[in-house]
């Protein structure tokens, strides 16, 4: 089990099968593909020529080397071929039947040192390997598609595995330049764990028609820096293997957060399983295409278009980062801006923080020493928010606090002029809470900017359910005119981004209290097989353990949902005073400035 693998036989010619197929002949090793299906192997053959072929062209490989590759590959219908095989990684779908059947079969084929690995990535290895004759020489090789490109492999061991055989593949994934991590046996394992929970959730909050597809997968991209949106990713990974793979972590854990979305059985039974059927959550130009095409979901482009006020003015209260950088972004649009703070010094303090802000603009050659000194001019500070009198937007931006939110807008309701719009930017707190502390709970509507307010594009509009149609034209004709994207959604906890991300964040948190993976292996395993930009565990460092804790405390209360409940070690580190970069120490330690 210790010696090279120089001959791999990969069983199943699908997507993923052709694609380890490609990294192993382009590494060097010999390469036996197998598939009951004549069509799937040519396919994986004309894959495997394209590729070079790219590479050829880009002068990235010699024609010869191109010729030494697809010379290494060989196809075949029977898995008697992979009789000298020094290692068989099986593709084949996702079913404990079918991979059973690979395996039983493989048991009399193979040489007795070689090496089975189940492909699955979600299914039990340790109940493949108890199948076997061998069990101790079965163990998951989890690769993320496309596997040309996505460097995470998971190296999945059983309590039966031997060592040697993980020790084996972990050298062979390294050798094909991936970044291998040793997990153990359970449904989803680290990525696939924290990801179709997240998944599952996206689906289950479209199929409530609480945001549109559209609006759903936006946010998630400009609000959380992702790849793709959850219900296009549902659609690449197809939504049948994303029922199957949930029903597997939810026979594990029976947490309802795992519980198939209906949605998801509806569209598998109706065969609408995404891109390879040309159909899904989105319809695509055909089978196996990624291009959508406009159905009869599709949105307006005039959609949420109606008759808004007019708002050449805005005020903004608050003197902290995010309502710096809000009253930026007004300014720089063209706005009148107030910014009020508690006192003159803060709100004198607050607009030198934004002169800062476009100084750096202007040393990178992103904005004019002449748009600099015009945007400044539009902001006046105030140390009162009397100074709001006659705008035509309030924004809010003060701390998540609803008593101090309250009280806010009180006054705002005596102050501001009728027809001025009133906006907050709660992240998690009832909109309505803070409408109803008006006497013109019509005029109040949800604005959550992402934090830094310049540079992320995602506003959550968010309407109650007295919110009038015209402050809701308003607030997206101004959203739009700020170069932000909108997207809308009802008021309820977390509304879009932090109802589908914290759940994901808190999850991964279970995983480190219960010894499953370290904080390094998820952080990872996120990044490299999943495409995040950071690990959840750096976002939770960054946003601060106290924000994530009172974020996930208000969406347990809000949906009374026991997998939603905040993970014990979230609230001991909170208790400790450790709440992440800005103390110096949370997850991870920090130097201090």
């Amino acid at each position: 089990m210790d010696t090279p693998l120089s001959t791999i036989a990969v069983v199943g010619l699908g997507t993923m099968g052709a694609g380890i197929a490609d990294v192993l002949a382009r590494a060097g090793r010999e390469v036996i593909g197998i598939d009951i299906s004549d069509t799937a192997a040519a396919q994986a053959v004309a894959a495997l020529e394209a590729t070079p072929a790219r590479a050829v062209a880009r002068e990235r490989i010699t024609e010869e080397e191109r010729q030494d590759v697809l010379a290494r590959f060989r196809t075949y219908s029977d898995l008697q071929a992979a009789a000298e095989a020094d290692l068989v990684i099986e593709v084949v779908p996702e079913s404990y039947e079918a991979k059973q059947e690979v395996f039983r079969a493989l048991d009399g084929i193979v040489r007795p040192d070689a090496i089975l690995a189940t492909g699955t990535n979600a299914l039990s290895v340790t109940r493949l390997a108890a199948d076997s004759a061998h069990p101790e020489r079965v163990l998951g090789l989890h690769f993320f598609a496309p596997v040309q490109a996505m460097k995470l492999v998971e190296v999945v061991s059983s309590v039966l595995t031997d060592p040697r055989a993980v020790e084996t593949v972990t050298r062979l994934a390294q050798d094909l330049g991936k970044e291998p991590v040793a997990v153990g046996d359970r449904a989803g394992f680290i990525a696939d764990g924290l990801l179709f929970g997240y998944l599952n959730q996206a689906a289950a909050m479209y199929e409530a028609k609480y945001a549109s597809r559209e609006d759903i997968d936006a946010a998630m991209k400009l609000g959380c820096g992702l790849p793709m949106g959850p219900l296009a990713l549902l659609d690449l990974i197809g939504v049948d293997t994303a029922r199957t793979v949930l029903e597997a972590m939810y026979a594990a854990s029976h947490d309802r957060l795992h519980a198939p979305a209906p949605i998801l059985k509806q569209l598998s039974e109706a065969g609408l399983t995404g891109r390879k059927a040309g159909r899904g959550f989105y319809t695509y130009a055909a089978p196996g295409s990624g291009e959508v095409v406009r159905d009869a979901l599709t949105p307006l482009t005039s959609a949420g278009a109606g008759a808004g006020r007019a708002v050449s003015s805005v005020g903004v209260a608050g003197s902290g980062t995010m309502a710096s950088g809000i009253a930026e972004v007004f300014a720089k649009a063209g706005y009148a801006v107030v910014l009020a703070a508690r006192s003159q010094e803060k709100a004198d303090t607050a607009k030198a923080r934004i002169a800062t802000s476009l100084a750096r603009s202007v040393a990178k050659g992103r904005m004019t020493t002449e748009a600099r000194d015009t945007t400044l001019a539009l902001i006046t500070p105030a140390g009162s928010l009397d100074a709001f009198a006659e705008v035509d937007l309030a924004v809010e931006a003060v701390a998540e606090d609803l008593t101090v939110k309250q009280e806010l807008f009180a006054r705002l309701d005596k102050i501001c002029k009728p027809g001025a719009v009133l906006a907050t930017t709660t992240s998690s707190l009832p909109v309505i809470a803070c409408a109803r502390a008006t006497t013109r709970p019509q005029d109040v509507v949800g604005m959550h900017f992402f934090n830094p307010a310049p540079a992320m594009k995602l506003v959550e509009i968010v309407r109650t359910v007295l919110t009038g149609d015209d402050v809701h034209a308003t607030v997206r004709e101004v959203t739009a005119r700020i170069r932000k994207h909108p997207v809308d959604c009802g008021d309820r906890a977390g509304f879009i981004v932090n109802a589908l991300l914290f759940p994901y964040l808190n999850n991964a948190i279970k995983m480190v209290e219960e010894h499953y993976a370290t904080l390094d292996d998820i952080d990872a395993a996120m990044k490299l097989g999943g495409g995040y930009p950071m690990g959840p565990f750096e976002l939770l460092d960054v946003v601060g353990l106290d924000v994530s804790l009172a974020i996930e405390r208000v969406l347990h209360r809000e949906f009374r949902d026991p997998g939603l409940a905040p993970a014990p070690l979230l609230e001991h580190l909170v208790a400790a005073g450790c709440l992440g970069r800005k103390t110096g120490r949370g997850f991870r330690e920090y130097a201090r400035r």
